[in-house]
């Protein structure tokens, strides 16, 4: 191969596996700048709740659409302000002591993500609750400024469909679907 024609190429295989290497990522979730919220409607009125993040880690590479890591909300934090409905929700509910664990573990990851701007991306993955793995995608918005990273994320856990109690009582029906809300702040790596 003449000489010209082999820099060419050398050149274009740096350039190129540079940018492939540039997609690959890795976000840290900060849990003291993470909340994760969850509502639930109710026939007398709609309970507000959350859950701390305990740890989240995800690496992506947008370019070949994989994902892995995983995010772990700490389920024996779960509070609504109520302790007589906390304790009811962990005892038989999330039975949170035998399942102090609720993850989400990404596998594919669609769309881009910019390093200067906002971008949405999609992230599949497993939802893991009460010991059982549900599939689960989450339309991701994504914003990188300065190494920091800031995501958002809502979704609908179906949790008596998914085998959980539904804690309805004779006077008291609540949804047999939880709405969640996620915020979440950490920093980026390549």
């Amino acid at each position: 191969m003449p000489k010209p024609i082999l820099i060419a190429v050398s050149v274009f295989l740096l350039v190129a596996s540079s940018r492939v290497h540039a997609q690959e990522m890795t976000v840290e979730l900060d849990p003291a700048q993470t909340w994760i919220e969850f509502t639930l409607g109710a026939s007398l009125h709609t309970v507000h709740g959350s859950f701390q993040l305990k740890s989240g880690i995800i690496h992506f590479d947008p370019t070949k659409g994989t994902a892995s890591g995983t995010v772990t909300a700490d389920a024996t934090s779960a509070d609504t302000g109520n302790k007589s409905r906390d304790h009811k929700m962990h005892t038989q509910v999330l039975e949170s002591q035998k399942y102090p664990q609720v993850t989400f573990s990404p596998n594919k990851v669609s769309g881009s993500v910019s390093l200067q701007d906002s971008s949405t991306v999609q992230l599949e993955g497993i939802f893991r609750l009460h010991g059982d793995d549900h599939p689960m995608t989450l339309t991701v918005p994504v914003q990188i400024a300065g190494g920091t990273v800031t995501a958002n994320t809502r979704f609908i856990v179906p949790y008596v469909a998914w085998g959980l109690k539904n804690p309805s009582t004779f006077l008291l029906h609540v949804s047999d679907k939880v709405q969640v809300k996620v915020t979440a702040r950490g920093r980026v790596t390549k």
